[in-house]
């Protein structure tokens, strides 16, 4: 057991003295991480021992360990641990901890960001950043307001700033409220969030035209729909970019066919990361989007076959945690997604 953590380490702690750049920031729906714990101020218990998933110690480590392999396999693709790695659909800033504290993550010595939101469930956004790459100067996290309907509580943006290699860079990571009760019918909630993120962004811009920023997350919206496309204004085209815009490089994988989930057989591209023009053409500084290589878009969807479930009614969708009550000891019903940033 000793030796088998002490190889684990000597890896860990070889790809970051080899890191290489460009960085890769990514975002991932970890799918209800709960802890075990009754928090008697959400409606969580369902995840407790005694709920309808008998979530237990087991049930959790298991949970632990496989997103430890899914970030530390995206570590492996180019021997070098994601930069900046936005969350969604996590309880607390506990179980946090305990995804970065797998053996195979400590190397990276991740730094949180993390607030408790409204959320009635108690689920929130969170980051985790490298401390050697990104050089944290704040943090907020930013009520979610649906116009007429101040009662409405969701989660909350969370946003962080600072500099990765002297340029200022400002994240955002969001859960927009869900298609309940129908996608037409609840795409309002969406486009509001929409605008308020694009409102973000256009005032950290406004008040310093170098900074670059990042909108990521569990949109509920696919990258073409109104509320990415034309209200947070992600286009898909990089070369018609100007001052000001916005850049999706998931619009061409989700026209070439490419989603992160499925449902009722036909796959969406919810998960998204939406980038200002001079990140996308470093129109300022030296920093942009780059393509892995040999890669034909700008964005990556990370796809192990261990991801999928390989048998019964499910199968080829991502392998979840429970299907309904039953444990199904899988990762997420979301893929992670991530791009590359370099000179």
């Amino acid at each position: 057991m000793k030796r088998t953590l002490l190889s684990i380490l000597c890896v860990s702690a070889m790809l970051l003295a080899f890191a290489q750049k460009p960085y890769k920031v990514m975002f991932y729906n970890f799918e209800n991480l709960f802890d075990t714990l009754n928090d008697p101020a959400t409606f969580d218990e369902e995840f407790t021992p005694k709920g309808g998933k008998a979530w237990n110690t087991t049930k959790y480590n298991k949970k632990l360990g496989n997103l430890e392999r899914v970030l530390f396999d995206i570590a492996l693709i180019d021997k070098d641990y994601p930069a900046v790695i936005g969350v969604s659909e996590i309880e607390n800033r506990m179980v946090l901890e305990d995804v970065i504290a797998q053996p195979k993550l400590r190397p990276a010595n991740y730094r949180i960001v993390h607030f408790d939101s409204p959320d009635r469930r108690g689920v929130d956004c969170a980051f985790f950043y490298r401390p050697d790459v990104f050089k944290l100067e704040g943090s907020k996290a930013v009520k979610f307001n649906m116009p007429g309907m101040p009662n409405f509580y969701t989660r909350d943006f969370v946003t962080m700033w600072g500099t990765i290699d002297g340029e200022p860079f400002y994240f955002v990571v969001s859960h927009w409220p869900s298609r309940l009760g129908g996608k037409e019918a609840s795409s309002p909630k969406r486009e509001a969030a929409a605008a308020q993120c694009r409102a973000l962004a256009d005032s950290v811009r406004k008040a310093n035209p170098a900074t670059k920023v990042v909108i990521m997350g569990d949109l509920n919206d696919d990258a073409t729909d109104k509320s990415v496309m034309e209200i947070l204004g992600g286009k898909g085209n990089i070369k018609k970019l100007v001052e000001g815009d916005m850049y999706n490089p998931y619009v061409d994988m989700l026209r070439a066919g490419y989603g992160t989930l499925a449902y009722r057989d036909a796959w969406n591209l919810f998960d998204n990361i939406v980038i200002s023009e001079n990140l996308a053409t470093a129109s300022t500084g030296a920093l942009k989007i780059q393509k892995a290589p040999k890669a034909k878009f700008y964005g990556n969807i990370f796809r192990a076959p261990y991801l999928f479930q390989r048998e019964g009614q499910y199968k080829g969708y991502p392998l979840r945690t429970f299907v309904g009550n039953n444990f199904q000891g899988g990762f997420s019903d979301h893929l992670p997604v991530y791009i590359y940033i370099g000179k």
